[in-house]
């Protein structure tokens, strides 16, 4: 999307860059390069990052590293009588998620306000992720130009971006789509075979 690309260099020697986003810089990108450049009513595909997924201020949802004892209090508080003294803890979290109102998450409302859709794909699934080949053109271009030096990867990196057409895109997209229709075979094998 042209003028919506967030490049920056890491601060850190990690060799990820996940440590160095977070969900400010995210958001700002997401409202002021990339939602004004897409067409109304867009479906945004996106990944599990963390900064992906933060919740509307005020609201959370019970996971596996939420104490016992909070789990607990809020079936005590919320559902007395689908609590019991004797369950585990994981008894327990699969109560409360069933039982708690899912929250929203902070992008999906601002995206919601603007018209749009996000829809998240299952984490560690890369091949139901578009981005990702994406990626890896740019990726593979810097690699093969390589000259080891910051003021090279910078204009390989924008020579690698131009490289990512819309036929590169909807490729992408196609790939997925068949990645996806055969999960969906799959599932469907499995269900007929347990008639």
């Amino acid at each position: 999307m042209e003028g919506a690309k967030l490049v920056f260099q890491a601060k850190k020697r990690t060799g990820d860059y996940h440590g160095q986003m977070n969900f400010e810089n995210f958001r700002k990108w997401f409202v002021e390069s990339l939602l004004p450049r897409i067409p109304a009513r867009s479906l945004i595909v996106m990944d599990n990052a963390p900064y992906h997924n933060v919740y509307v201020e005020g609201t959370s949802y019970p996971t596996s590293s939420t104490k016992k004892v909070e789990l607990i209090d809020w079936l005590q508080q919320n559902h007395p009588a689908a609590y019991e003294e004797s369950m585990l803890k994981p008894e327990l979290l699969q109560l409360c998620r069933h039982l708690c109102p899912k929250p929203e998450y902070e992008l999906d409302r601002i995206a919601e306000e603007q018209g749009h859709q996000i829809l998240r794909t299952p984490q560690y699934h890369p091949e139901l992720q578009p981005i990702e080949t994406c990626w890896g053109v740019v990726k593979n271009h810097c690699a093969t130009e390589c000259d080891f030096s910051m003021q090279g990867l910078r204009k390989h990196l924008e020579d690698g971006f131009e490289k990512v057409t819309p036929t590169t895109c909807q490729a992408a997209i196609d790939d997925m789509r068949r990645e996806e229709d055969r999960y969906w075979q799959e599932d469907m094998d499995i269900d007929e075979a347990d008639e």
